[in-house]
């Protein structure tokens, strides 16, 4: 996907003769967008050797640094919160209702959320949204160290904090561009992703250490105490240096004109659809990863939150190289969908804890690439004064399909093991990439390839035309 500035609300435009190639659209020929001053140049260009270029912007840079410390409390929140629910009912299908009740909301309330979010101005925004959950963590915190907690609290505690989510998300995803503008709006997207994997690397460690060494509850206040960065960060901004985006006024059929925006364009709800698939029934990693840890190899909470660390360590490996890569194509986001689904099933497979938890590792990066990878293609491709709409319908989908998988999924486990589990999740991620990289390649003229070309082997989506002049060599 190309990075330079545009809105871009129509395709670019194709000589009779040639024919778009959909799984390597780029985004529309970039203009003047709307919400880019014409008095301020947009920022320069992110290439290959520019991988933390968007935090030389001062506003950007605060975010960032509160969303480290934020995001490290929050998945020490989630370690303990998992933890917690298996550890008073001994069941997976509770810790997947658990996880279906924090996304509920979204299901929910998602395409709400995005147009109060292109209506409201994001900061007071996410200084409510943050506020309200960290006022979540101090409670589930104070119910837990005083022995009053109930698996009903914790219920209550992950429906409030998807409540804020329905806004926050949206709120988030929208203000990065105001911040950086729109010349590093992909780079600075990348980072946020590596910026919360990498929060991985530490929340799940010392959730592991507190709930083996003082208890869950000193996790929860830890995250509660964590959201103090983000909101003093959110403070200190400069409102002169941001690139405001015109509100959306009060009106109605907003939400029909957003659904409406997206379904006239391919390039945004073929990679919807995807991870819709992939997010409900392929990423309830909580419900896969406590149970392997617990039932599978009985190793407790430490191999837990291990193989959490380890598949942030591909996560953060695959949000740098998309930060580093610098284009976003939908014909990548097809195959890290098919690569993810097969490794779940082989680690499925797998008969040792060594093996599965060295496995986490190129699951993290493959799952962190399609996450990435559509985030920042749906972003890019979005007119400005939608984006709310757009990146809320993304993240309804993405995550608001756990309510519906986290139970389904949990109720697999539970029958039929964690191996039937988590190989069935990765059999239906992988067959949605595979159905849907077929259905972009007929939609964009195109053909599949397979042979040798100029000595070597080839296996691409090409032009119905050029097919005979790709065709194998004897």
């Amino acid at each position: 996907m190309s990075t330079g500035p545009g809105a871009h609300s129509a395709p670019a435009p194709h000589t009779p003769d040639e024919k778009p190639d959909i799984l390597d659209e780029k985004p529309y020929t970039p203009g003047k967008r709307p919400d880019t001053p014409g008095k301020r140049p947009a920022a320069g260009r992110p290439g290959r050797a520019s991988m933390f270029s968007s935090l030389r912007i001062r506003n950007y840079r605060l975010f960032f640094a509160g969303q480290v410390v934020s995001n490290t409390g929050t998945w020490m929140q989630r370690i303990a919160q998992d933890w917690l629910v298996l550890s008073l009912t001994g069941s997976s299908t509770a810790v997947g209702v658990t996880t279906a009740l924090q996304f509920l909301p979204m299901l929910l309330f998602g395409l709400y959320g995005g147009v109060l979010v292109d209506r409201l101005p994001k900061r007071p925004a996410l200084l409510c949204t943050q506020s309200s959950m960290a006022l979540t963590g101090l409670a589930l915190a104070f119910l837990t160290l005083t022995g009053h907690v109930e698996v009903w609290h914790v219920y209550v505690a992950a429906f409030a904090v998807g409540l804020a989510t329905v806004v926050d998300n949206p709120a988030r995803q929208s203000f990065v561009s105001e911040m950086v503008g729109p010349g590093q709006l992909q780079n600075a997207v990348s980072l946020n992703s590596a910026n919360f994997q990498s929060a991985r690397l530490v929340g799940p460690a010392v959730a592991g250490l507190m709930i083996t060494g003082v208890g869950t509850g000193w996790a929860f206040l830890a995250n509660g105490l964590s959201f103090v960065a983000p909101i003093v960060g959110l403070l200190l901004m400069r409102g002169r240096e941001l690139h405001p985006v015109e509100r959306a006024p009060r009106g109605k059929g907003q939400l029909r004109e957003g659904l409406r925006y997206v379904a006239g364009r391919p390039d945004l709800i073929w990679p919807i659809v995807l991870v819709g698939f992939v997010g409900t029934f392929a990423f309830n990693f909580p419900v896969y990863i406590s149970a392997f840890a617990d039932e599978v190899f009985a190793a407790g909470a430490g191999a837990y939150s291990m193989f959490n660390t380890l598949m942030a360590v591909g996560s953060v490996t695959g949000a740098l190289l998309a930060a580093r890569r610098g284009t976003a194509r939908l014909r990548v986001l097809s195959a890290a969908a098919m690569v993810f689904g097969t490794i779940e099933m082989v680690a499925a497979a797998v008969p040792e804890l060594w093996m599965f938890a060295l496995l986490m590792i190129p699951l993290g990066l493959f799952g962190m690439t399609v996450n990435v990878t559509a985030n920042t293609t749906i972003q890019m491709a979005t007119d400005p004064a939608m984006r709310g709409r757009v990146v809320s319908l993304y993240m309804m989908v993405f995550l608001g399909g756990s309510p519906v998988g986290a139970p389904i999924v949990g109720w697999v486990t539970d029958t039929y093991g964690a191996r039937i589990g988590l190989a069935a999740g990765g059999a239906v991620a992988a067959t949605a990439a595979a159905v849907i990289a077929l259905v972009l390649a007929r939609a964009g003229g195109l053909r599949l390839s397979v042979g040798w070309y100029h000595g070597h082997p080839h296996v691409r989506f090409v032009p119905r035309e050029r097919q005979e002049a790709l065709a194998p060599v004897a």
